[in-house]
């Protein structure tokens, strides 16, 4: 079926407009917020608050154009439903435990923002399909910004070199370091530390693996430089952000990229070969425990130097405090009960887990419904596998997953924005019409 085309007039210009600044936009956002805050602190609030701003004033737009082009169907997608359902949910629960006005507003926003993205760019795309291209083309070039300067900082920046920016202990640090061990630096790039540094860089190597496996086999010569930079970029910000979580995460997306393409292809005899390969993998890492690589930059620990700081301890203690919690309080502690945005109340919860931080937010039913939008978008993106860009969103979602079970990954605006905005565009990409269709319609 071909793909359908709509006259695009100035409203929808603006639409598009809107959601392509927050797209590409994004993955400059902490710089631009902590440089224009320091220049101007009576504004702070209003420059971090710019791609929420336009994240309104898009949705404005919203029921304008689907009236217009009469596609409110969209809507009826079971999709959209467990979305609108949760975001309900989030409403509803706000006098049940009011934590304040900036807390509420705050966790309001956290909770919602790259679902509401989500919808917006999908809805977008299927009303104009044309700009898909478009939109790819933002995220490709942002990644090469958030890249390039990741490779500038390990090469030939000094390490507190964003100080000029205004980052210091106030707003976000310039680097940080592996349990405050200076012999390991970790870079934030563009982005708000090194853990989301490292989730972008996951997906960013991800979807380089499966362009070069089954994207088009003929690249211009200005496609091969972008696809090496990106390609050395990425592996720089994931080994330089030493983040254990993303590493893992790569580990699972190249193995779910891989089995995609050649679980048909090799033989037995191959998979039993890379099993023994990743048991002797980790059976070394056993053995050299005691290292001095593998136990700062794996384990997180150093009992040579008797180092007391152990983000390892912080893990466990934050997954247990937050699964108790889970257990005593069946309707969650409140919206903006938990991260930064409980920083703005009297009683800050911090919780290293992403579904945990749900449920402490929303309860289980906003865990269950938040886990069934995940499933649903997830599931059909693996069903139109056989597209490159859509295999490389579904194994980085995957990826993502289990990152979330290490850190609340989708608290980061950027990581949350540009996968969701991405999983937007996979989606319409993989209906091949470009156009949202229910389940119950025929598509072939």
């Amino acid at each position: 079926m071909a793909k359908k085309t709509v006259n695009i007039t100035l409203v929808d210009k603006i639409f598009i407009g809107l959601l392509l600044a927050i797209f590409g936009g994004i993955v400059l956002h902490a710089p631009f917020s902590v440089g224009f805050s320091t220049l101007w602190p009576d504004y702070e609030l209003l420059i971090k608050s710019w791609k929420e701003i336009l994240l309104g004033i898009a949705t404005l737009f919203l029921p304008v154009l689907l009236t217009v082009h009469k596609r409110w169907n969209i809507f009826k997608d079971p999709l959209f439903l467990c979305i609108a359902a949760f975001a309900a949910l989030n409403i509803a629960l706000i006098p049940l435990y009011f934590t304040g006005a900036e807390a509420t507003l705050a966790g309001i926003l956290i909770n919602l923002r790259y679902l509401l993205f989500f919808v917006l760019v999908y809805v977008a795309l299927s009303l104009y399909p044309q700009y898909s291209r478009l939109f790819i083309k933002v995220f490709v070039a942002g990644a090469f910004v958030v890249l390039v300067f990741a490779i500038l900082q390990i090469t030939v920046l000094p390490n507190d070199f964003l100080k000029l920016l205004g980052y210091n202990q106030n707003t976000i640090m310039p680097f940080l370091t592996v349990d405050q061990n200076p012999d390991f630096i970790r870079i934030n790039s563009t982005l708000r530390g090194p853990n989301p540094l490292g989730a972008y860089a996951m997906v960013v190597v991800t979807l380089l693996l499966a362009y070069w496996l089954k994207g088009p086999k003929v690249l211009s010569k200005n496609r091969q430089v972008m696809m090496a930079v990106l390609a050395v970029g990425s592996v720089v910000a994931l080994w330089a952000s030493y983040s254990r979580s993303a590493v893992l995460g790569v580990l699972v997306t190249v193995g779910i990229v891989l089995a995609a393409v050649y679980s048909r292809k090799l033989p037995k005899k191959t998979w039993v070969a890379l099993a023994i390969v990743a048991l002797v993998v980790g059976g070394s890492l056993g053995a050299f425990k005691e290292s001095y690589f593998v136990s700062n930059v794996i384990l997180h620990e150093n009992p040579a130097e008797g180092n007391d700081v152990n983000s390892n301890d912080g893990h466990a203690d934050s997954l247990v405090d937050g699964a108790e919690r889970l257990v005593r309080q069946p309707l969650g502690g409140g919206i903006g009960s938990t991260g930064s945005a409980s920083l703005l109340t009297d009683s800050p919860v911090i919780i290293e887990n992403q579904y945990l931080f749900i449920a402490h937010e929303t309860g289980w039913i906003g865990l269950g419904l938040f886990i069934a939008v995940s499933w649903m978008v997830l599931s059909r993106l693996w069903k139109g596998r056989k597209d490159w860009f859509v295999l490389g969103v579904f194994a980085s979602g995957i990826g993502l997953v289990i990152i979330g079970l290490i850190q609340p990954v989708w608290v980061d605006e950027t990581v949350a924005l540009v996968w969701w905005g991405l999983a937007a565009i996979a989606l319409v990409r993989s209906r091949g019409s470009g156009i949202l269709l229910v389940r119950n319609e025929n598509t072939k």
